[in-house]
């Protein structure tokens, strides 16, 4: 069970909008302690990837350049 509050989570924006796949990050838990925590939308209550600020700000660059 994950310590992030259900009303944390929010979807990705690369995430498509036909309900496929969907990655979930909760912001304001990473905001408050330093780690990102990462999930499928399609399985909230499965496991959560948490990853370093630096990790995260790195996946993020390399979604937006299509480097993925």
């Amino acid at each position: 069970m994950s310590d992030v509050p259900e009303n944390a989570w929010r979807a990705s924006t690369y995430s498509g909008n036909n309900g496929g796949e969907c990655v979930e990050w909760a912001p304001s838990y990473a905001a408050a302690h330093g780690v990102v925590p990462v999930r499928d939308s399609k399985r909230p209550a499965g496991p959560v990837l948490r990853v370093s600020l630096p990790a995260w700000a790195g996946l993020v660059e390399a979604a937006a350049a299509d480097r993925l």
